[in-house]
């Protein structure tokens, strides 16, 4: 009877610890928002692996945090590229009280976003919206990992006077808040640089016809044409360019054109190989853990890298880092401690400006050989 009572009194201790550590198990929601529908899907689904990657890396880890296993999980949603749908997606995650954020991709959903996310105190790393407006409010929650515009559309201006000794260009942008600052700046550096704009033209973020633009610009005879915007709007453009005779002018754009899919929405125009393209950060090659990070990748999501999978790896691990560092998954606690990080990514050793800007950040200018995006520095 005494053995039966001791063996019932260790089961009832097992079941109690066992409830306890169930109970010592927190779900920490890492939100990844980036267009999943429309013409920018195949950067968004790109965009949603890093984060996926970064979030099962993390459960690899067994990490405790304030005495308590964390599982990580990922809620993602779809902007859709557009602004009103980009703050609707933040407030979404701020109602479902989510523990930080990776993104936006676009700066024009981003940077409304943005005040969303400050106003419910939830930090956001984006490692895609290159807008320099982003971090201009001076949000404690808003933080970049990729240089923005100013290094983008100035670089491709000194390449485009210093290396190719252009004489002539026109510029064209799709209005949107990445798109026509990226091309403010190109245009304002290469005025400084001594070049001529012949031609400013825009059209939209939607558009796929480009030819009575493309034949007044033709008219006006620019060595380079420089375009804000993104490849869904570039490889037709490049296409048409093609169409028109324009097979000696060079085509600059920021990252937005940077693409592996650039050839294939070009359908193979040899205009292709006039591209010059910036972005906002060291090749995969020179990324400390690039290569690497790419084989992974590509086991797990075969034919689907874009370009800033890298970059949503890494913001998602350095909400965690930080988290750790502060022993609380909680924002209120754990967003100060972002401003500090000194975390070694795959993308770069990553540090912050006070307001929240990337420290250092490089640019990697790339052209097109046999259809393949080739970096040239």
């Amino acid at each position: 009877m005494q053995v039966k009572m001791s063996l019932m009194a260790a089961a009832a201790i097992a079941a109690v610890s066992g409830m306890a550590m169930a109970q010592d198990v927190q779900v920490v929601k890492i939100g990844s928002v980036a267009p999943m529908s429309g013409p920018q899907a195949h950067y968004g689904k790109d965009n949603e692996n890093g984060v996926k990657m970064a979030v099962d890396d993390l459960n690899k880890q067994n990490i405790v945090i304030a005495g308590k296993k964390i599982k990580w999980e990922m809620a993602s949603e779809d902007d859709a590229a557009d602004p009103k749908q980009g703050t609707a997606a933040a407030q979404k995650l701020c109602d479902a009280k989510v523990n930080g954020v990776v993104g936006h991709l676009n700066s024009g959903s981003t940077i409304p976003a943005s005040k969303v996310y400050n106003d419910c105190g939830i930090p956001h790393v984006t490692g895609a919206a290159t807008n320099p407006d982003l971090t201009k409010p001076g949000y404690k929650t808003t933080f970049r990992i990729i240089a923005n515009d100013n290094s983008l559309g100035a670089g491709l201006a000194y390449y485009a006077a210093d290396a190719l000794k252009l004489k002539k260009v026109a510029i064209i942008d799709d209005r949107t808040a990445y798109g026509q600052g990226v091309a403010d700046i190109f245009e304002k550096t290469a005025k400084a640089k001594g070049m001529q704009v012949v031609d400013r033209q825009f059209t939209t973020d939607k558009s796929t016809d480009f030819m009575a633009i493309l034949t007044a610009i033709k008219a006006k005879a620019p060595d380079g044409i420089f375009f804000g915007g993104m490849d869904a709007q570039g490889g037709p453009m490049l296409r048409q360019m093609e169409q028109l005779g324009m097979s000696n002018v060079k085509y600059f754009g920021g990252d937005g054109i940077c693409t592996q899919k650039l050839p294939e929405l070009a359908a193979g125009a040899k205009t292709t190989v006039n591209v010059v393209c910036a972005d906002g950060g060291s090749s995969i090659q020179k990324m400390p853990g690039g290569l690497e990070w790419k084989k992974r990748y590509d086991a797990t999501f075969p034919n689907q890298f874009q370009l800033y999978s890298p970059y949503t790896y890494d913001a998602a691990m350095l909400l965690a880092d930080a988290m750790k560092r502060a022993n609380s998954t909680d924002p209120k606690v754990y967003t100060p401690k972002l401003i500090e990080s000194n975390y070694k990514g795959v993308t770069s050793v990553i540090q912050f400006e006070p307001n929240g800007e990337l420290k250092n950040p490089t640019i990697t200018l790339s052209v097109y050989k046999d259809g393949k995006k080739t970096p040239l520095n």
